[in-house]
Protein backbone atom coordinates (compact mmCIF):
# COMPACT_ATOMS: atom_id res chain seq x y z
CA UNK A 1 0.00 0.00 0.00
CA UNK A 2 1.37 3.31 -1.01
CA UNK A 3 0.15 6.39 1.27
CA UNK A 4 0.69 9.94 0.92
CA UNK A 5 0.92 12.31 3.55
CA UNK A 6 0.08 15.82 2.67
CA UNK A 7 1.22 18.33 5.51
CA UNK A 8 2.75 21.76 6.22
CA UNK A 9 4.23 20.66 9.08
CA UNK A 10 7.78 18.82 8.33
CA UNK A 11 7.23 17.26 12.48
CA UNK A 12 4.03 15.77 11.77
CA UNK A 13 5.19 14.34 8.45
CA UNK A 14 8.02 12.73 10.03
CA UNK A 15 6.24 11.14 12.56
CA UNK A 16 3.91 9.95 10.62
CA UNK A 17 5.73 8.84 7.75
CA UNK A 18 7.97 6.72 10.50
CA UNK A 19 4.75 5.48 12.13
CA UNK A 20 3.16 3.86 8.84
CA UNK A 21 6.72 2.43 7.42
CA UNK A 22 7.55 0.70 11.01
CA UNK A 23 5.38 -2.49 10.15
CA UNK A 24 7.43 -2.82 6.14
CA UNK A 25 3.83 -3.13 3.88
CA UNK A 26 3.47 0.85 3.72
CA UNK A 27 4.86 2.61 1.40
CA UNK A 28 4.93 6.62 1.76
CA UNK A 29 5.44 9.67 0.04
CA UNK A 30 4.97 13.31 1.71
CA UNK A 31 4.16 16.67 0.14
CA UNK A 32 4.39 20.17 1.98
CA UNK A 33 0.73 21.73 1.13
CA UNK A 34 -1.59 21.17 -0.87
CA UNK A 35 -0.75 22.51 -4.31
CA UNK A 36 2.44 19.83 -4.23
CA UNK A 37 0.17 17.19 -2.92
CA UNK A 38 -2.21 17.65 -5.70
CA UNK A 39 0.65 17.33 -7.94
CA UNK A 40 2.72 14.37 -6.13
CA UNK A 41 -1.27 12.40 -6.16
CA UNK A 42 -1.36 13.18 -9.64
CA UNK A 43 2.72 10.83 -10.24
CA UNK A 44 2.68 8.62 -7.82
CA UNK A 45 -1.00 7.41 -8.03
CA UNK A 46 -1.22 6.14 -3.76
CA UNK A 47 -3.46 3.52 -2.47
CA UNK A 48 -4.66 6.72 0.33
CA UNK A 49 -4.17 10.20 1.08
CA UNK A 50 -3.73 11.44 4.29
CA UNK A 51 -4.20 15.38 4.19
CA UNK A 52 -3.90 18.19 7.13
CA UNK A 53 -7.23 20.25 7.16
CA UNK A 54 -5.39 23.33 8.01
CA UNK A 55 -2.92 24.65 5.57
CA UNK A 56 -1.93 28.29 4.43
CA UNK A 57 -2.19 28.68 0.57
CA UNK A 58 -4.24 26.27 -0.29
CA UNK A 59 -6.60 24.17 2.92
CA UNK A 60 -7.36 20.74 3.18
CA UNK A 61 -10.88 21.52 1.70
CA UNK A 62 -9.46 22.85 -1.69
CA UNK A 63 -7.46 20.29 -1.50
CA UNK A 64 -9.44 17.72 -1.75
CA UNK A 65 -11.79 19.51 -4.23
CA UNK A 66 -8.80 19.62 -6.53
CA UNK A 67 -8.23 16.03 -6.17
CA UNK A 68 -11.46 14.92 -6.83
CA UNK A 69 -11.26 17.15 -10.11
CA UNK A 70 -8.13 14.76 -11.41
CA UNK A 71 -8.99 11.76 -13.21
CA UNK A 72 -5.97 10.30 -11.03
CA UNK A 73 -7.05 11.28 -8.04
CA UNK A 74 -10.96 11.37 -8.66
CA UNK A 75 -11.85 8.31 -6.06
CA UNK A 76 -8.16 7.92 -4.24
CA UNK A 77 -9.74 7.85 -0.24
CA UNK A 78 -8.77 11.00 1.90
CA UNK A 79 -8.43 10.69 5.76
CA UNK A 80 -8.31 13.85 7.07
CA UNK A 81 -5.81 14.69 9.83
CA UNK A 82 -6.81 17.83 11.71
CA UNK A 83 -6.58 18.96 15.32
CA UNK A 84 -10.54 20.44 14.86
CA UNK A 85 -12.54 18.15 17.06
CA UNK A 86 -15.59 19.71 17.32
CA UNK A 87 -18.39 17.51 15.43
CA UNK A 88 -19.94 20.19 12.80
CA UNK A 89 -16.08 20.19 11.62
CA UNK A 90 -15.91 16.76 11.47
CA UNK A 91 -18.84 16.10 9.78
CA UNK A 92 -17.65 18.83 7.57
CA UNK A 93 -15.23 16.83 6.44
CA UNK A 94 -16.66 13.95 5.88
CA UNK A 95 -19.40 15.89 3.79
CA UNK A 96 -16.04 16.84 1.60
CA UNK A 97 -15.71 13.19 0.91
CA UNK A 98 -13.74 11.81 3.41
CA UNK A 99 -12.82 8.63 3.79
CA UNK A 100 -12.39 9.08 7.47
CA UNK A 101 -10.95 12.02 10.38
CA UNK A 102 -8.20 11.11 12.68
CA UNK A 103 -7.55 13.83 15.30
CA UNK A 104 -3.85 15.23 16.08
CA UNK A 105 -2.24 14.42 17.71
CA UNK A 106 -2.42 10.96 16.15
CA UNK A 107 -1.15 7.82 18.29
CA UNK A 108 1.72 7.14 16.46
CA UNK A 109 1.65 3.40 17.36
CA UNK A 110 -1.92 2.98 15.91
CA UNK A 111 -1.69 5.36 12.88
CA UNK A 112 -0.95 2.41 10.20
CA UNK A 113 -3.99 0.04 11.73
CA UNK A 114 -6.56 2.96 11.87
CA UNK A 115 -5.35 4.16 8.09
CA UNK A 116 -5.75 0.78 7.01
CA UNK A 117 -9.26 0.40 9.07
CA UNK A 118 -10.25 3.21 7.24
CA UNK A 119 -9.47 2.07 3.69
CA UNK A 120 -11.30 -1.68 2.48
Amino acid sequence: MKVLIIDDDADIRYVAAMSLRAGGTIDVVEASGGLDGVRKAREEQPDVILLDMMMPRMDGSQTIAALRMQRETATTPVIFLTAKTIGAEIQRMKDLGAAGVLIKPFDPRTLANEVLALVP
